[in-house]
C-alpha cells in the first residue's frame, strides 16, 4: 500500500495500535478529569485538574479553577480519543502519523488553554480571611455566646 507521497510504507499494525490505544486512554482521562472539574466534583488533589499555587488555596478556588478549565480539559481529551481511535483505522503511515501528532498536539494546547484560564480564575478569588473564628476579632464571639 503506498503514502500519499507514494511511498510504499505501511504503517506496522501493532505500533500503530498501541500508539492509538495510549492516545484513546490518555485522552478519555483527560476527558473524565475536565468532565468532572466542569461539574465541581473534582477533589482537591496533588494530580489531576488545575493545581497552581492559586488554585490549591482551598477548596472553594480549586473547584472555581477546575470548573473554568473543565471545558477546555474535556474537549482535549475528546480530540485526542477521537484521533488516536481514526489513528488505528487508518491504512496509510503518513496519514497515521499527521493524525496523531494533531491528536497530541489538540491535547496539550486545549489543556494549557484551559489551565491557564482556571489559574485566572483562581487567582481572581478573594482570599478567604485568617483566623480561627471566621473573623472575629477580639473573642466577640465567645463573649456574644456567653453572654457576656
Amino acid at each position: 500500500m503506498t503514502n500519499a507521497a507514494g511511498i510504499d510504507a505501511p504503517a506496522p499494525f501493532i505500533v500503530q495500535t498501541a500508539l492509538g490505544a495510549v492516545l484513546i486512554v490518555a485522552g478519555l482521562a483527560v476527558a473524565v478529569v475536565g468532565t468532572l472539574g466542569l461539574l465541581g466534583r473534582l477533589p482537591r488533589n496533588r494530580f489531576a485538574g488545575v493545581r497552581t499555587e492559586a488554585s490549591m488555596r482551598d477548596d472553594d478556588t480549586f473547584k472555581a479553577a477546575n470548573r473554568v478549565a473543565g471545558l477546555p480539559f474535556a474537549a482535549a481529551g475528546l480530540v485526542a480519543a477521537a484521533s488516536g481511535g481514526l489513528a488505528i483505522a487508518m491504512q496509510d503511515a503518513l496519514a497515521t502519523v499527521i493524525i496523531m501528532v494533531i491528536g497530541v498536539v489538540g491535547l496539550l494546547g486545549m489543556m494549557a488553554a484551559g489551565g491557564a484560564l482556571g489559574s485566572k480564575a483562581a487567582a481572581a478569588m478573594p482570599e478567604k480571611p485568617a483566623g480561627g473564628c471566621g473573623g472575629c476579632c477580639g473573642g466577640g464571639c465567645a463573649k456574644a455566646l456567653l453572654g457576656g
